[in-house]
């Protein structure tokens, strides 16, 4: 009786590394697809955030001719799924943000709903990046609870001052304080141009690489955040005063992030 002959796999039948991985990938992807996504802008003012909400959207929906004293809600259809952006109050450069913005800004979170958002788009500018940038950041921040950083990805705009260095360069040279936002987000960012309107081809990547977060760490919940204790008001109305129009230069795109004369009256009441 003759033996069975086993059938060695030859160089044609294996299949290519390179596909397979594709292949993967491509599986994943759908794994991963949501047919809604929530988000939540956060960032300076004038870094490029709402610039940043409108390429998402498509459109011109956030005003960019003066910073956000409210939160504002859009929604649009980007590659087949619905999705809600939130734009936040943009916090002071140098200066402390006064406490009704504060709570404005952790009130966008509760504005997608029950449920909560599905990421955080934390906005930087490309440029020089400073101790206290990283400090304001992680002030803010914190508003949302430490579980923030969980859900959040870092957005860098104006990329296209780096000509011919890659956004790996940028931020090995600007040091230890970018690193270390980016190292709390778990090294999760992404580039985009803000030049493009409607039919974006980074956006299908953008939205995909907040799938995956979702994937891997669910969604923020909103409830999670602590009340903050507000300030009383002589101090409150002694910060108001003390915050002036003083633009910060970003000095690798020549921009400016400017800081302007907060609202004396409140927040409440205005609808989104």
């Amino acid at each position: 009786m003759e033996s069975e002959k086993v059938v060695q796999p030859t160089g044609e039948d294996a299949p290519d590394p390179e596909e397979e991985e594709k292949r993967l990938a491509a599986v994943a992807r759908e794994a991963n697809h949501l047919n809604d996504l929530r988000l939540v802008l956060l960032g300076w003012r004038w870094p490029g955030k709402s610039l940043t909400g409108n390429t998402i959207l498509g459109r011109e929906e956030f005003r960019l001719e003066r910073a956000a004293e409210f939160c504002v809600k859009r929604q649009t259809e980007v590659e087949g799924r619905q999705v809600t952006v939130i734009d936040t109050p943009g916090w002071f450069s140098t200066q402390s943000t006064p406490p009704v913005y504060q709570q404005e800004m952790v009130r966008g979170a509760s504005m997608c709903g029950p449920l909560g958002p599905h990421a955080f788009l934390l906005v930087i500018p490309v440029g020089m990046f400073t101790e206290v940038d990283r400090a304001r950041i992680e002030e803010h921040l914190a508003l949302f609870g430490e579980r923030v950083w969980r859900h959040t990805i870092v957005v860098f705009t104006w990329a296209d001052v780096l000509t011919n260095m890659s956004i790996e360069r940028h931020i090995k040279r600007e040091g230890k304080d970018l690193q270390w936002v980016l190292e709390k987000c778990k090294m999760r960012y992404f580039v985009i141009s803000n030049y493009i309107f409607g039919e974006h081809p980074q956006l299908r990547q953008l939205m995909e690489k907040i799938e995956k977060v979702v994937a891997e760490e669910g969604i923020y919940n909103p409830e999670e955040v602590e009340e903050k204790k507000p300030l009383d008001q002589n101090q409150n109305q002694t910060q108001n005063r003390e915050l002036g129009a003083r633009p910060k230069v970003n000095s690798a795109s020549g921009l400016a992030k400017m800081d302007m004369d907060p609202p004396h009256n409140s927040v409440d009441g205005l609808t989104d």
